[in-house]
This record gives C-alpha cells, structure tokens and sequence, in this order.
C-alpha cells in the first residue's frame, strides 16, 4: 500500500480552506457594492471579475477535491500520473489563489470595502 504524505494531503486542505474563502471574499464584496452603488457602469465590471474569481475558485476547489479522491481510490499504489496531476495542480492552484485573492484586495480597495 502506498499513502500519500501528510503533509500533501493539509496542503491540499488548506488550499481547499483558502478557496473557500476566496469564494466567502468574493460574495461579501460583490453583495456588499451591490446593494450600497446599485448595478452601474462601473460596478458592472467588478461585479463581472468578483463572479469570475468565485467560479475559478469554485472550479479549483472541486478540483482538489476529485483528485484527492482518486489518489485515495487508487490503493494498492497511487498511479504517477495521478500524483504528477496532483503536485502539478496544487502548484497551479496556489498560483491562481494569490492572483484571487489579490483581485479581492483591489476592488475591495477600489470601493473602499477594507
């Protein structure tokens, strides 16, 4: 049998934990400029990015999720392409998680929500 290292598995965890609040980020903020400045011609763009960084969240998360099944599903021995997969999208996720939640501080700044 092979298991993979704890310390992968609360990487992938604590990913899945900071996506989710990217998504949380996201709603709060687009919620919060929707209901104090309306549907405007300058809100309707940072509506649009916030919706975008809760579906890539969203999407990133779930697919963190069915790849960590499928390592586990994959007993006696983990395949290395599924583990190729894994390390490759744990090190895309983190990438695309900073550039979220980056996008979050910017339009939150933008509209004075800090």
């Amino acid at each position: 049998m092979s298991d993979l290292p704890e310390e992968t598995i609360e990487t992938v965890f604590i990913l899945q934990l900071r996506l989710l609040k990217i998504v949380n980020t996201a709603t709060k903020s687009a919620f919060t400029i929707f209901e104090q400045f309306g549907e405007t011609t300058e809100t309707v763009p940072e509506l649009d990015e916030l919706q975008n960084i809760k579906e890539r969240a969203t999407s990133y998360y779930t697919r963190l999720y069915r790849i960590l099944l499928q390592v586990f599903e994959s007993q006696p021995t983990i395949p290395s392409a599924t583990l190729d997969v894994l390390v490759q999208s744990i090190a895309q996720i983190q990438a695309i998680a900073d550039a979220c939640e980056a996008s979050n501080r910017e339009i939150q700044r933008n509209w004075n929500l800090l």
